[in-house]
């Protein structure tokens, strides 16, 4: 795809969003349920959507809203549900429309004690909290964020009692539950109003902040960062983390420096990103282009998405790629976390770099490969099997330093203080300790792009079989294996991964473009790699053409 031309630079006045229309949209523009694209749809992370779409408007949180009301109900899920918003505009109308109908249907609601917003690392952190050791009283939660997207959107999450990303189990019922609400008219789902849903008993609040920041220590060595000095400059990019980076500051004494504490639901103080876009990624290069500008200033810089549940690592190299860091991560965690079990593994998405099964079976761990989509890790983690599970889209989790627990979801604010931590024990910047697992495994080149896709056709990618791959080689090496479903679960991928001793390429739809996402690595270098990506539309397009009820490609 091509790069806007005012990537990474100062978004203009026309760029902004016009944020009383898009909250008059919310409460005034209404979804029709027989229009696809305006219905509730889980993704990998909830629903998404925007109000000026028609996909994200208060009667899609209040039917949502009655749908988690009556999976609850379903589950026996009676302990408190825990209710956070990130800073994009629409987060807090949709709080409100979700509290008004989980009073109406007295569930017991904790929102945050200082009226502040939520990252989803914290809901995690506050669930996994309440239920440890329990059996009966479960919590569960819902933050209200569409992550990274653009300021026009709005997003529902919701975590079941392990914590972590809904599986789809629960997202399928919730979200079938919900259209069928919307196509009644909502007649069936309960709501009071505000007033009487704030002063109602079932109605509480939890100081999520400091909960989160007092037990930082049991997951990172703070006591490193402040003894080395390590100058870090922390920009929350105007999302939910925005109180927590001073108040760490402070707690531990450390050299922390918050480069932008401003909130502004516009995002105007944010570059633009490759697509000319504002959009809060903090693996993007041009969307942390003023983050990237501080790096002189200071030994790290680190950045976090509107819910905090991704990181971007910035020094003196500039930005370091999400899959290097996983690997440095990987590596420096599993050399100096005594506490965790010995057969703790590593856990890794399979469109993640190869370089981390390089450093994984140098360390002699077990790897877990997974499908796209953090709820995979969430049973590893909550048991303490897998001791760190990553995606390259920068987000990740880990245990804690006595090998139990942390989050269940990922956690941008820890891997963010776990740089500082590596900097301080090791002496070395994260992008150093990754130059040496280069010099000592290779150095891979690896990239994503989109090709164009129908929504037939993306549906039939979705459904490839194996036995529908007639290639023989990519980038003239012999293909080793075509996976449709992981290696370490068997769960069906959503579309393949090709793979040779050299290089691999994976291929998945889209949930909203018309195209399909195709990753691909090299440890040959940037040539191959072309190959690479090159080929895999050609075997992905011979597929798609040969398949069963398939359309043809021209």
């Amino acid at each position: 795809m091509p790069v806007h031309p005012r990537a990474g630079l100062p978004a203009e006045p026309t760029d902004l969003t016009d944020v009383a229309h898009l909250v008059t949209a919310y409460y005034a523009e209404h979804p029709e349920p027989a229009v696809p694209e305006q219905r509730l749809a889980f993704g990998t992370s909830g629903h998404r959507g925007s109000s000026l779409l028609h996909s994200f408007n208060e009667d899609h949180i209040l039917a949502v809203s009655q749908a988690v009301a009556d999976y609850r109900a379903t589950e026996g899920t009676d302990g408190p549900l825990f209710l956070l918003r990130d800073t994009h505009a629409l987060s807090e109308p949709a709080l409100v429309s979700a509290l008004e109908v989980f009073a109406a249907n007295d569930v017991t609601v904790l929102i945050d004690s200082r009226d502040g917003y939520g990252p989803t690392p914290v809901l995690s952190h506050a669930i996994i909290s309440h239920n440890r050791g329990r059996t009966t009283g479960l919590a569960d939660g819902v933050v209200i964020t569409p992550s990274h997207n653009p300021p026009t959107d709005g997003g529902y999450k919701y975590n079941p009692p392990h914590g972590g990303p809904a599986g789809t189990d629960a997202t399928g019922w919730i979200q079938d539950r919900a259209n069928a609400i919307l196509a009644g008219g909502l007649a069936e789902a309960r709501r009071v109003p505000y007033s009487r849903a704030r002063a109602a008993e079932t109605t509480g609040t939890h100081d999520f902040l400091h909960a989160y920041v007092t037990d930082l220590p049991n997951v990172v060595d703070l006591d490193a960062i402040r003894a080395a000095g390590v100058r870090v400059g922390a920009d929350p990019l105007g999302g939910a983390s925005v109180a927590y980076w001073p108040e760490i500051a402070t707690r531990y004494g450390l050299d922390l420096t918050v480069t932008n504490p401003l909130v502004d639901p516009t995002w105007r103080f944010m570059p633009l990103d490759w697509d000319g876009k504002i959009r809060m990624d903090p693996s993007s290069p041009y969307a942390m282009a003023s983050l990237t500008a501080h790096r002189d200033r200071f030994d790290l810089c680190t950045g976090n998405d509107a819910d905090a549940d991704r990181h971007g690592i910035v020094s003196a190299q500039g930005l370091m790629k999400p899959n290097h860091y996983l690997a440095a991560s990987i590596d420096y965690l599993f050399t100096h976390r005594p506490g965790w079990a010995a057969d703790a593994a590593v856990g890794k998405t399979l469109v993640s770099s190869s370089m981390i099964d390089r450093v994984v079976a140098d360390l002699g761990r077990p790897l877990v490969e997974v499908p796209v989509g953090f709820k995979w890790f969430v049973p590893g983690l909550l048991g303490g099997q897998i001791g760190f599970g990553g995606e390259e889209s920068a987000g990740a989790a880990f245990l804690r330093r006595d090998g139990t627990t942390w989050t269940t979801d990922k956690d941008g604010i820890i891997l963010a203080l776990l740089a500082a931590e590596m900097t301080a024990i090791t002496g070395r910047l994260p992008a150093e300790l990754y130059d040496g697992l280069r010099a000592r495994f290779g150095d891979p080149a690896y990239a994503r792009v989109d090709a164009p896709a129908t929504r037939a056709e993306k549906a039939a990618l979705a459904r490839l079989d194996a036995g529908q791959i007639t290639a023989k080689e990519l980038a003239g090496d012999p293909i080793t294996a075509v996976l449709t479903t992981a290696p370490s679960n068997g769960a069906p991928i959503g579309g393949l991964k090709v793979c040779t001793e050299s290089g691999w390429f994976a291929a998945r739809p889209s949930g909203t473009e018309d195209v399909y996402k195709i990753y691909a690595e090299s440890f040959e270098g940037p040539e191959q790699l072309a190959r690479i990506q090159e080929e895999a539309r050609e075997v992905v397009s011979a597929a798609l053409s040969s398949g069963p009820g398939a359309s043809r490609r021209t």
